[in-house]
């Protein structure tokens, strides 16, 4: 009787042993996509901060976001790049979606968001906004560029949701 409850005891450990192996090895590959998609972020962000620096040295400051969002999409595309824009952003409300008419400018390889602004300058609610299109699409990085500045540096803004 004894033999065969240490028997018992034993395959539940190797059950375990092979479970807790097999979490872990899933944990890595989780790890390694975040990491992955992360370093393909930054690297989008890198080209998106190009783009609109080439597009803000062509147009300058003054025009509508449309011109800009226009000509970025563009630059972008023109980069390899896929590119969406005026993405519709629905909002689940209470179990149900609503399709409340918000729009993001762009998105860039269903990855990073970008919000478009020609104001004087940026306020945070400007922040705010594209914090919450983030949270509503499920995406984590955001950039927030406003063209109507002398210097584009200055009006550029990365904008995390949980990284």
């Amino acid at each position: 009787m004894e033999a065969g409850g240490g028997k018992e005891r034993e395959r539940v450990v190797h059950r375990r042993v092979r479970r807790e192996r097999r979490e872990k090895e899933r944990d890595a590959i989780h790890r390694r996509g975040r990491r992955e998609r992360r370093e393909r972020e930054n690297q989008i962000s890198g080209i998106v901060l190009d783009a609109a620096i080439a597009v803000h040295t062509a147009l300058g400051p003054g025009l509508l976001e449309s011109a800009y969002q226009a000509c970025l999409a563009y630059e972008l595309t023109s980069r390899g790049l896929k590119v969406e824009i005026q993405v519709p952003l629905p909002i689940r409300y209470r179990g149900v979606l609503l399709d409340a008419a918000y729009r993001i400018d762009i998105v860039v390889e269903d990855l990073v968001v970008i919000e478009i602004k020609a104001a004087e300058k940026l306020i945070p609610v400007h922040d705010a906004q594209l914090l919450s299109y983030l949270k509503l699409s499920g995406k984590k990085l955001g950039l927030l560029i406003n063209f109507h500045v002398l210097r584009l540096v200055d009006g550029y803004k990365r904008i995390v949701n949980g990284l």
